[in-house]
């Protein structure tokens, strides 16, 4: 297993050096450069020194010498996990990124432990009742639920249950309440959670709906399976067949999906975190776009794709811990 996972973070390495050569590529084919962007921030300049603060922020920014260059002198930095300074925050992009990773990382794993409390017992349930009404009528809810866009549910969910019109139940936005920093612990942690509510809400039910119909999908198909019909001939009940057996082998295919669900959440994330006005990584690359900040922009856009991959190398892990028989180079024995 430790050189399963050795191959597998090796050709981890070309795809992250593709990554980072993208995300510098199309950084620098964009219109404009950081260095002009931000000369409109400071007026007009006198004319005789409008070339020697150009080139003084160009060299500032990094954009001085040929594009080959400037991407190796971008890439050294970024081994070292220094990414310049934000040129909208003037602070390090570095210290910006550590306190905004947390935020979304947290929104995340809520929404990650949602998706899946919520769709495997709803998947196999509606398995177990294929063909009647109860499940044909949940399975176009998820359907329609599926379909409804983001943004729009999201400004749904602040207009019904955080205003003064139908129920004020939840705040609109941010992450605590004013004076939540005084309180004690456990009082400031419900706080937390009753301000995520509506977030985690909004970010998981796309996914939701999905993995519960690869969920039925998955159970239905083990269901006539032999070792299916054996265990019912055995007499075991309904639940030990459906959950200890039929969910349990039915599982392994959802593995795969849990690495494109992870990084569908990242991107949502971006959507979730403007509309509630939550300090995370998503919310900070939308205003580094508006703002042109660009070296946010491009560490933003490295470390999703870092995440990306660390999804796919964990689905890869737990893959071959649950079927011994996938290995590296033959796929099966």
């Amino acid at each position: 297993m430790t050189g399963y996972i050795l191959r597998r973070i090796l050709m981890m390495l070309p795809t992250l050096l593709g990554i980072t050569l993208l995300v510098f590529a199309v950084s620098r084919i964009a219109p404009g450069s950081p260095a002009e962007s931000s000369r409109s921030l400071d007026g007009a300049w006198e004319a005789d020194r409008a070339a020697e603060v150009l080139r003084a922020r160009r060299e500032l920014y990094g954009l001085d010498g040929s594009l080959p260059r400037q991407y190796v002198r971008w890439l050294g930095r970024v081994v070292r996990l220094d990414f310049g300074d934000s040129i909208r925050l003037q602070r390090p992009v570095r210290q910006v990124l550590a306190e905004r990773l947390p935020v979304t990382i947290l929104l995340n794993a809520l929404a990650f432990v949602v998706i899946y409390a919520v769709s495997l017992p709803l998947g196999v349930w509606q398995a177990g009742h294929c063909g009647r009404w109860s499940e044909r009528l949940s399975s176009l809810g998820l359907i329609l639920l599926w379909s409804l866009p983001t943004i729009w549910v999201g400004q749904l969910l602040i207009g019904f249950f955080c205003g003064p019109t139908h129920w004020q139940w939840f705040p609109p936005a941010g992450l605590s309440s004013v004076q939540a920093e005084g309180w004690p612990f456990f009082t400031w942690l419900a706080d937390r959670l009753w301000h995520l509510v509506l977030p985690v809400a909004c970010l998981s039910y796309t996914g939701l709906a999905y993995l519960t119909q690869q969920v039925r999908g998955g159970t239905l198909e083990t269901l006539g399976r032999d070792y299916i019909r054996t265990a019912w001939a055995k007499g075991l009940s309904r639940r030990q067949v459906m959950y200890r057996h039929a969910l349990r082998n039915g599982l392994l295919p959802l593995i795969t999906l849990t690495a494109g669900l992870l990084a569908a959440l990242i991107s949502g994330s971006v959507i979730i975190e403007s509309i509630f006005s939550i300090p995370g990584m998503g919310r900070l690359a939308f205003e580094a776009v508006t703002a042109r900040d660009y070296n946010v922009i491009m560490a933003v856009a490295t470390l999703a794709g870092l995440l990306n991959l660390a999804g796919l190398l964990l689905a890869d892990i737990a893959y071959a811990l649950a079927d011994p028989r996938v290995r590296f180079s033959g796929g099966y024995e």
